[in-house]
């Protein structure tokens, strides 16, 4: 049933582009930090080549999987089909997260729609893409995305957003210090 890819096909690349939704899981090295599962949206993901991809990575109540990447590097996404047919598809990579201020970002926001409130961009190298069946996955209808996150930026404002980051994003669950923390708040 799972069946394992050399790189991310034109056929997986349409299927990724059919979800609205998508996971992120990272870990830290230590055997009692967090898993962190995230889920995403706003049709925020990218496939760049047949061995990378990123995401345009929103302000969130925590910032773990920066965290996780900067420590270790590992990272999993994971799509799930919620319509016919069933499918999953996972893609196993080294991921890194790229700032306002890092030389690659304007090319890579390019990518993206102009959300309020991004924050980062994650950037992933990916050495292993694997499907599997899917089948226990249950069939739900798609309504539409939620604007609660955006509408919150707009409120917060890029100062307020910026207070936001320096409260609740430069450091892990687990204590683990995050590229904003290091570098985007310095000057």
């Amino acid at each position: 049933m799972a069946k394992v890819f050399n790189s991310i096909t034109e056929e997986l690349q349409g299927f990724i582009a059919k979800q609205h939704i998508f996971l992120v899981g990272t870990a830290p090295l230590s055997p009692t930090g967090h898993v962190n599962v995230s889920p995403k949206g706003l049709e925020s993901f990218r496939v760049i080549s047949p061995h990378r991809v990123a995401y345009l990575d929103l302000t969130g109540s925590g910032n773990e999987t920066s965290a996780h990447l900067l420590e270790n590097g590992r990272i999993t996404f994971m799509f799930c089909a919620f319509q016919d047919p069933p499918c999953i598809l996972r893609l196993y990579g080294q991921g890194r997260t790229i700032l306002p201020d890092d030389y690659e970002w304007d090319q890579l926001y390019s990518l993206f729609p102009p959300i309020v409130g991004t924050r980062q961009i994650i950037v992933a190298d990916i050495d292993r893409i694997q499907t599997s069946c899917g089948f226990g996955v249950p069939l739900y209808e798609y309504q539409g995305q939620r604007q609660t996150l955006i509408s919150w930026a707009m409120k917060k404002g890029e100062l307020g957003i910026r207070e936001y980051h320096q409260r609740q994003n430069f450091v892990s669950i687990d204590g683990l210090s995050t590229p904003l923390s290091q570098v985007h708040y310095q000057k």
